[in-house]
């Protein structure tokens, strides 16, 4: 939906971009071993470190480096994002959801600096983009409770497991207990979902398309008495409301830009 007003055929570099969030991401946390994880993430760190000079091997990167505002990034900045995602690659399980979120805040904070640059240049904030993006990646963990219940890193912190007395085998399974302590998560996303609203800084059109689709199926699961169900059920937005939004969000973007 967002394509039709992000045309990538006039801005490639804004959808390679996202693109290559979603490359990073995918060996952050879809790879089940660190070490092969690790050597992905470095291949990507020699990528972009060279990329200025040699325009890139990857057809992502070729995009990207094809536009000046990539030239115009110091290389730390692209840098930060992988050096961020081979930093987490081992860590636990947060003690609470103010340490989970912080530790997720390393990686998506870095990211949402890159992109919000990326459409909007280095004078504005990425503060609400990385809040956002933080908090759009604890809920999609949470949509995956079950899928990742033997990962070191689990979806809900210690403390909430503890108070309801969950284990890993216990996580796979549908219990009052369980439904109970998502429930907890979702009020802690929910309250940082409007914290979030507060905080300075655009969004890309892709960020604010995610962040308001997430933040509707956290308040509808929230309600809900398999709250479970209701995050994997998800999908994305459609017809006359999701169109809207996306041309809302599109209009914000080159109004600030315009400006």
């Amino acid at each position: 939906m967002a394509l039709v007003f992000v045309d990538p055929g006039k801005y490639p570099g804004h959808v390679a971009l996202a693109a290559l969030e979603q490359e990073l991401l995918s060996a952050a946390y879809g790879i089940r071993e660190p070490h092969v994880a690790a050597t992905k993430l470095n291949w990507w760190a020699e990528e972009l470190s060279g990329a200025a000079a040699s325009g890139g091997r990857h057809p992502l990167t070729r995009v990207l480096f094809d536009d000046e505002r990539a030239h115009a990034l110091p290389q730390e900045q692209w840098l930060a994002p992988v050096l961020a995602a081979m930093a987490q690659l081992e860590e636990g399980t947060a003690v609470d959801f103010a340490a989970q979120l912080n530790a997720a805040s390393a990686l998506h904070g870095a990211l949402a600096n890159l992109e919000t640059v990326w459409w909007y240049g280095q004078a504005v904030s990425s503060e609400r983009a990385a809040r956002l993006a933080t908090l759009s990646h604890l809920l999609y963990a949470l949509r995956r409770l079950q899928d990742d219940a033997e990962r070191d890193r689990l979806p809900l912190p210690m403390a909430r497991l503890a108070r309801f007395s969950l284990n890993r085998t216990s996580l796979r399974e549908s219990s009052d207990a369980r439904n109970q302590a998502i429930k907890a998560q979702l009020d802690d996303l929910t309250s940082a979902w409007t914290e979030a609203a507060r905080l300075d800084g655009p969004l890309s059109v892709f960020r604010a398309l995610e962040a308001g689709q997430g933040e509707r199926l956290v308040r509808k699961a929230a309600g809900a008495g398999e709250p479970l169900a209701i995050l994997q059920q998800g999908g994305p937005d459609s017809g006359f409301l999701a169109t809207l939004r996306a041309w809302q969000a599109a209009r914000h973007w080159r109004t600030r830009v315009a400006a």
